[in-house]
């Protein structure tokens, strides 16, 4: 179970990194990160350099995935993220894809992971 919940939390965060920011933005991407209030230019990059961030982040959480902290900060990012949404434009969490159907799902396996962690601990 643990290696099922690594390699999607980690590919996860690759795919939202690679496909929708870095390769091509997406226009969803667009539009939220906009919303914050930069110029064209600014949200451009600030969007590539969440791309990276994301990408990094999937390739640390697949390497480090029994790092408690690792774990949390996910949680915490997957979280942070849909809120984020939330606040910026609310109409995209009833859209096909969404940060519901996606970031809870993961929140949900990463305590999987947490409590797979917790039993390996205890054994050892």
């Amino acid at each position: 179970m643990m290696q099922i919940a690594r390699w999607v939390i980690g590919l996860s965060w690759i795919y939202h990194g690679l496909f929708p920011k870095l390769i091509t933005i997406a226009p969803i991407e667009n539009s939220l990160t906009s919303q914050i209030g930069l110029s064209i230019d600014h949200t451009f990059w600030l969007i590539k350099i969440v791309g990276v961030s994301e990408v990094l982040l999937g390739a640390v959480f697949i390497k480090h995935y029994k790092n408690l902290i690792i774990v949390y900060l996910n949680i915490i990012g997957l979280a942070f993220l849909l809120v984020l949404v939330a606040v910026l434009d609310a109409t995209y969490l009833i859209e096909a894809f969404n940060p519901v159907t996606t970031n809870i799902p993961l929140i949900a396996l990463s305590f999987v992971l947490l409590s797979e962690l917790g039993k390996n601990h205890i054994t050892k």
